[in-house]
C-alpha cells in the first residue's frame, strides 16, 4: 500500500541510492579529479542493486516478513559500502594538496537510517495485525 509510512521511507531510499551517487562526488583525488559511483563499476552496481532491492521491497507490501528480510539485506549491503568508504577515506593521502572526502560517502548512512525506520514501521504493522488476529 502506497499510503503507509514505510513506503515513503523506501521511496526515499530508492531515490537516494538510485540517483544521488551518480551526481554527487564520493571523494576528490589529489589532481582535483572527482570520483563518482559511475567511475567505479562495482560501487555503481552495488548502488543499483540496493535501489532494485528497495523497489522490490515496496511491492512486497502484502508479505511483510519478506519485505522485512529484503530491507535487512539492503542494510547489510549498505554496511559493506560504508565499510569500504571508511577504509578508502582512511587511506586517502594527507599531503599539502589534500584529497577531500565528498558528501557522497554519507549516502549509505542516510539509506541505513531510512531502512531502519521502514523496518520499524513494518514491525509495528505486523504487531498490529497479530493483535487483531488474537481478538477474533
Amino acid at each position: 500500500m502506497i499510503q503507509r509510512i514505510q513506503t515513503v521511507y523506501l521511496i526515499l531510499v530508492t531515490l537516494i541510492t538510485g540517483g544521488l551517487p551518480f551526481y554527487v562526488s564520493l571523494w576528490t583525488e589529489t589532481e582535483s579529479n572527482e570520483v563518482f559511483a559511475s567511475d567505479i563499476p562495482w560501487i555503481a552496481i552495488a548502488f543499483l542493486v540496493s535501489s532494485a532491492l528497495t523497489l522490490i521491497s515496496i511491492f512486497l507490501f502484502k508479505n511483510r516478513k519478506n519485505q522485512f528480510v529484503f530491507n535487512r539485506l539492503n542494510i547489510i549491503l549498505h554496511l559493506f559500502l560504508l565499510g569500504f568508504f571508511v577504509y578508502r577515506s582512511l587511506n586517502l593521502s594527507g599531503e599539502t594538496s589534500v584529497s577531500e572526502k565528498g558528501i557522497g560517502m554519507l549516502i549509505p548512512v542516510f539509506s541505513i537510517v531510512f531502512l531502519v525506520l521502514a523496518n520499524r514501521a513494518i514491525k509495528k504493522d505486523e504487531d498490529l495485525v497479530k493483535s487483531v488476529d488474537r481478538l477474533r
